[in-house]
């Protein structure tokens, strides 16, 4: 049984979850521990089995909406959004160590993805990515917000 797996926060149903992304993840050759849909990443952050962190610009996140409670360490940020040299060692601080179980939210899926790549190099070992992210996909007009991703998904967030 993996580490992410021994905590005692875990449901059951959270643990299947859990085991069924780590094998995904085995069978792709990821990485990172596993890729999660929002509603399960949602439900982990309720049982307070895991911090959400945030990895989108601090302007994503002050106004295109956030999730109340995550944790903003951006992988990128600028318009050109310029790559965080100082990522991994950010998410470290934040989150006390490298041994949380630790759920990457971006805008569509993909910056997290690579943000956990990132973090499972530099020692992490129970980082998921959120697929979806938080606007989602680009829909047949090229706009997010319609297809899928956490707000579609009626998920909680605010708005600065």
């Amino acid at each position: 049984m993996s580490a992410v797996l021994e905590s005692p926060l875990l449901s059951p149903e959270l643990r299947q979850v859990l085991e069924a992304a780590e094998q995904q993840a085995g069978a792709e050759g990821l990485a990172f521990a596993g890729s999660l849909p929002p509603q399960q990443a949602w439900a982990l952050v309720q049982a307070g089995a895991a911090t959400l962190v945030d990895v989108r610009s601090p302007e994503e996140y002050k106004f295109v909406g956030h999730v109340p409670g995550s944790v903003l360490v951006p992988w990128a940020s600028g318009t050109s959004l310029t790559r965080n040299p100082r990522f991994t060692r950010e998410l470290e601080t934040k989150l006390g160590g490298k041994h949380s179980l630790v759920l990457l939210l971006c805008r569509s899926g993909k910056r997290s993805a690579l943000a956990a790549e990132a973090a499972a190099k530099a020692g992490f070992q129970r980082v998921f990515n959120v697929q979806e992210g938080f606007e989602g996909e680009l829909n047949e007009a090229d706009q997010r917000g319609h297809c899928d991703g956490w707000r579609v998904r009626g998920l909680p967030w605010s708005q600065d």
